[in-house]
């Protein structure tokens, strides 16, 4: 990949069109466009303007904090969500806007504040009871304000949030829901990957066994003929598919696979087997996945993070294994999801942390052929 200026490109572009941007980048990175419609553009910036509008005072958007519970959601508070924050925050950046330029640069630097301020003593990103999962969505987002702005204090504040991710990895090579859990599982490994890997991109110290052990983590979670050799429970449609857990076993899904594939690649790796697997997993299992969990259940968490994931996913793949993976599938996702949004610019979380957590994810999707984050870069 060819790094750009992040900061340089958002103001240079600041003036054109999101379809003039898409194509401009894209010719950059000698990358074949999605064709930035009207409709997808107009959809976009009613989300980032519904945003704006909800954000409060303190700079964070109100969701419901809590965690899974199978496939619900038990919320624990409804307060200011550190990790809606630092999702509601990277969907400005990745829309080209700065902290520091533009239309949304007070409403970037409030969140940043935010943010800022929850970074504890030790490291750990939490406000009101948060985890492990939006420690991971701040991380990444200081990661990307860092490489665009260069402060000095977001630059210390980020490096004690990696450093936390390093020191709470278990035996196993991943993480969980809190901090030092000896169990692992893939929703949070590639969410800590994905921070690692935003880091990395700009100077922070990660170290390489760091890396290595989520890899092997990742990798043998993946599901093969092999790997479930003797085991009766495997459905054949299930090869290609990563686990939840390492464990032979363990439940698989569309979302888990969309991490696993992604996980790999924000660590490094781009060949492996389980890639090509996986994507195809994705591919096989995408109409029903949408069926199952977009507009029927009003945006299931599992269809935003599955989404968030599988974009990633399938833009890094491109045209891999000589197949043409990513256009059918965003033109796919990105019909449903325009669908989805609601009149007041705002996408559903029926089942999960809530509409701006919904909204946040769902600009991102929409945002990734805009291709302005490097995060969001092949």
């Amino acid at each position: 990949m060819r790094d750009l200026p992040m900061l340089s490109i958002a103001v240079a572009l600041c003036a054109l069109s999101a379809r003039a941007r898409a194509q401009d980048l894209a010719e950059a990175y000698d990358a074949t466009p999605i064709e930035v419609t009207p409709e997808h553009e107009r959809a976009v910036e009613r989300g980032l303007e519904w945003l704006a509008a909800h954000q409060n005072a303190d700079g964070s958007w109100t969701a419901k904090i809590g965690f899974k519970l199978n496939s619900d959601y038990r919320a624990t508070a409804d307060a200011g969500h550190v990790g809606v924050t630092a999702l509601a925050g990277t969907a400005f950046l990745a829309g080209g806007h700065t902290p520091e330029r533009g239309k949304y640069s007070a409403v970037l630097d409030r969140a940043l504040d935010y943010v800022l301020a929850g970074v504890q003593d030790d490291g750990y990103v939490t406000l009101n009871g948060s985890r492990m999962y939006s420690h991971a969505f701040a991380t990444l987002f200081l990661a990307e304000v860092c490489g665009m702005t260069h402060r000095a204090d977001v630059r210390s504040k980020l490096q004690k949030a990696v450093d936390f991710i390093v020191e709470t990895q278990n035996q196993e090579g991943g993480w969980r829901y809190v901090p030092f859990s000896p169990e692992s599982d893939m929703s949070i490994v590639v969410c800590q990957a994905m921070a690692l890997r935003a880091a990395r991109n700009i100077g922070i110290r990660v170290p390489k066994a760091t890396i290595d052990r989520a890899a092997r983590y990742v990798v043998d979670s993946a599901i093969t003929e092999e790997s479930q050799r003797g085991y009766q429970g495997l459905y054949p449609d299930e090869v290609g598919a990563f686990n939840y857990q390492k464990n032979k076993g363990s439940r698989s899904s569309f979302p888990l696979t969309a991490a696993g594939v992604t996980a790999l690649h924000g660590l490094g790796i781009y060949s492996d087997e389980s890639i090509r697997r996986g994507l195809d997993y994705l591919r096989r299992n995408l109409t029903t996945f949408n069926l199952q969990y977009g507009r029927r259940e009003g945006g299931h968490y599992f269809f935003w993070y599955g989404h968030y994931y599988g974009v990633q996913a399938m833009y890094t793949a491109g045209t891999a294994f000589q197949v043409n993976y990513w256009e059918p599938y965003f033109e796919e996702v990105r019909t449903e999801i325009l669908k989805m949004q609601d009149q007041d610019g705002s996408w559903p979380n029926h089942t999960g942390p809530g509409v701006a957590f919904g909204t946040s994810m769902a600009v991102l999707i929409l945002e990734i052929p805009y291709r302005y984050l490097p995060i969001f870069q092949r």
